[in-house]
């Protein structure tokens, strides 16, 4: 493969490696938040998964829903604890105590040093509530509810600037599903109401749940035509697993997120293209992840039992699961002039790369770590990746590349740092990397996860499968590096690089 700094696809949008977290399950309760825990601040927030989550180096995190947003009343979780109503979560089929709401999220937000997303409810509400909400979110004071958000302890603006206009909308799981034209004009309308109190807001409008859906395609083409000029982002949604162990297809999952980009965009566009607007809308993939759907369906409980944070879609790790995770990660770079934001669904507990014990541990999931490294060393500009060799044989895909990566180049520190997956389940592969337009100084760091025990999973006390470890094979060549990707395996390469173009 061939590496230059004056190839440029983007700036890599720091809104990439962000998050998801909802009222579902045990994300938020015992997850983010569990007063009486040994290492509790004063707000009840565990400070061992805020360090966790520092070090995973979330950017964003999207809140409340998903689906649980679709039948959310936002009033319910703000106020005195101790007034606040407890509701039943349609969603999940869960009691919804309240203790934990905008207030919380927003202070802890603070704590962790991320940027949050807020959801609006287009489910079983409107437009007069999202204006609400953005009022009690963002006003300074002087009016009812930004006086509210003062009282209950905030004196200042939250200033959130991302908002999804609701979740799925075309899911027929969803609260208040809408048909595509309903929804669009519903986002339209909301959209023109939020701007009237911040024109610079930018508003997510939700596109097909899944590449799946029997309405794909159609539906955001059917939304974009109604709220084209009112949104700024269309949503995506994707979840991989494998299929019948077909390892071989299930390693190459950033294959669909691929294909899934580009032929959303290409939607996006042919709408603009219609409306003779130079406008470009671009794309928030703000849920993807592995999720073994097929061993924990996302059908909640039913009866008359309604508990309170149940343990939910819990699913555990395997190394593979990060190598996939790695690849996903090289998909959302390499596309990274359309997509401007991402979230992986989710932080904790909940298909997360960070599980907590009630009471005890938090621990690193194998899929934290090609996410934290990603994060913290993906930086400066994504370069296009000009590659030449062999491929492989997959039953979903076809032939494809059997080595996928994506770089990227700081000029500021002038490190180059490539990102590879070896997509091929028995054979290791001999990359030769190299960079033109630039002198080379000397490796940083390889470091690979993968290539053995491709089913160990972390646990809370054992030890932990996928930190990466030294790739010794990387060697410097005159103008390259040559390095050997163990089968089934992600590596990151980080090369001391000085920009010789002008």
């Amino acid at each position: 493969m061939s590496l230059d700094p004056r190839r440029r696809v983007a700036p890599v949008p720091r809104r990439l490696f962000g998050s998801f977290v909802e009222h579902l399950g045990r994300c938020v309760y015992t997850g983010l938040y569990e007063p009486g825990h040994p290492t509790a601040d004063a707000d009840g927030f565990r400070r061992d998964v805020l360090a966790l989550v520092r070090e995973l180096g979330v950017t964003t995190v999207r809140y409340p829903g998903g689906n649980f947003v679709s039948s959310y009343r936002w009033e319910d979780g703000v106020g005195p604890v101790d007034q606040r109503p407890a509701r039943l979560d349609l969603a999940w089929h869960s009691l919804e105590t309240n203790e934990f709401g905008l207030d919380e999220f927003m202070r802890w937000v603070g704590k962790a040093d991320v940027d949050p997303i807020m959801a609006v409810n287009l489910g079983t509400r409107g437009t007069a509530e999202a204006v609400d909400l953005l009022e009690y979110a963002n006003h300074r004071g002087g009016s009812h509810l930004a006086d509210q958000r003062r009282d209950n302890g905030a004196a200042d603006p939250y200033g959130i600037t991302l908002w999804c206009l609701g979740n799925e909308m075309d899911g027929p799981w969803q609260v208040g599903q809408r048909s595509a034209t309903e929804y669009g004009r519903l986002a339209s309308q909301t959209a023109k109401a939020m701007r009237r109190f911040d024109p610079d807001l930018e508003l997510v409008a939700c596109g097909s749940s899944h590449l799946g859906m029997p309405t794909f395609g159609a539906w955001e083409r059917d939304v974009l035509t109604e709220a084209y000029d009112d949104v700024d982002l269309i949503s995506l949604h994707a979840y991989y697993q494998p299929v019948d162990d077909d390892l071989a297809s299930f390693l190459a999952s950033a294959e669909d997120m691929d294909r899934y980009i580009d032929a959303v965009t290409a939607i996006a566009d042919s709408v603009g293209a219609i409306r003779r607007s130079t406008k470009k809308i671009m794309i928030a993939f703000d849920e993807w992840n592995v999720w073994y759907q097929s061993a924990a369906p996302s059908n909640p409980p039913s009866g008359e039992d309604w508990p309170v944070a149940p343990p939910l879609l819990e699913d555990h790790y395997s190394v593979a699961d990060a190598v996939v995770v790695g690849g996903l990660l090289i998909s959302l770079l390499r596309h990274s002039d359309r997509v401007t934001a991402a979230c992986q669904a989710q932080l904790v507990n909940v298909i997360a790369p960070i599980m907590t014990e009630p009471g005890g541990a938090a621990w690193r999931q194998t899929i934290f770590h090609p996410f934290a490294r990603t994060a913290r060393h993906a930086r400066g500009a994504v370069l296009d990746v000009l590659r030449e060799g062999s491929t492989t044989s997959t039953d979903r895909f076809g032939e494809i590349d059997a080595v996928d990566a994506v770089s990227t180049w700081d000029d500021d520190t002038g490190e180059m740092t490539v990102f590879l997956v070896n997509r091929v389940v028995t054979t290791p592969a001999e990359v030769t990397v190299d960079v033109t337009g630039a002198r080379l100084a000397g490796i940083i760091e390889c470091v690979t996860v993968g290539g053995t025990d491709l089913h160990a999973k972390n646990t809370a006390d054992g030890p932990d499968h996928a930190e990466p470890r030294p790739n010794g094979t990387a060697r410097s060549a005159d103008t390259g590096v040559q390095l050997t990707l163990p089968p089934a395996s992600w590596t990151m390469l980080r090369l001391r690089a000085t920009d010789v173009t002008t």
